[in-house]
């Protein structure tokens, strides 16, 4: 047994020490006994099956266009998904949303929902951005995202164009990209690396290939 084995077996033994020992205490009847233990026994397994198949888990997110996001050596590696996109998990004022990162967008995209759930208000006053869309020409409007949470990258103050014509698709544009010291994909992996702001160089942002 190997020692990760043995600390699971001793955290489910003392587990039903305690729920045992709590059952007792009360002093209930044997079916309200056996209904807690059927109980614990469903939970229990339920948390061995999560973490057992947490590879499997892993990639059946990946199957249904979640690519592996992390961070590693102060860069934020997003893989490529089945479909052949790069979606990442970002945080818009704290609100956790899945966006596509896509470099022929010029402008950062919200659907009106994503707009509503991270309270990004969009500009009253102004004229609404004439957008050019796989679907033809739509209206937006213009707002700015206080502040934006991507792996080890944030960015304050971001411009963006809000329209309820998005569906609920959200989109990371140019400008978000532009923001960073650089960007590139390595086979199926989209690397990400902040701004060195002691610098203050632009970034040089190289083509995306999506194919």
């Amino acid at each position: 047994m190997s020692d990760d084995q043995s600390l699971s077996a001793i955290w489910y033994i003392g587990a039903l020490i305690l729920v045992l020992s709590a059952l007792f205490a009360r002093r209930p009847g044997i079916g309200a006994i056996l209904r807690s233990l059927i109980g614990w026994a469903i939970i229990a397994g339920a948390v061995y099956m999560v973490v057992e198949q947490r590879d499997t888990l892993a990639r059946l997110a990946e199957r249904f266009g979640i690519g592996g996001q992390s961070v590693e050596g102060g860069t934020t590696r997003i893989e490529m998904g089945p479909d052949g996109h790069f979606w990442a998990r970002v945080e818009l004022n704290g609100v956790s949303r899945r966006m596509l990162i896509d470099s022929g967008a010029t402008t950062t995209a919200l659907s009106q929902a994503t707009a509503d759930a991270a309270s990004i208000e969009t500009s009253g006053g102004g004229f609404p951005v004439m957008l050019s869309t796989a679907n033809g020409q739509i209206l937006a409007k213009r707002a700015t995202i206080r502040s934006i949470t991507l792996g080890n990258l944030h960015a304050d103050n971001l411009d963006a164009v809000v329209s309820d014509r998005f569906g609920d698709l959200d989109v990371i544009g140019m400008n978000f990209l532009s923001r960073l010291g650089s960007w590139r994909v390595e086979g199926r992996t989209l690397i990400l690396e902040p701004a060195d702001t002691s610098e203050h160089e632009a970034a040089r942002p190289s083509v995306l290939d999506q194919s």
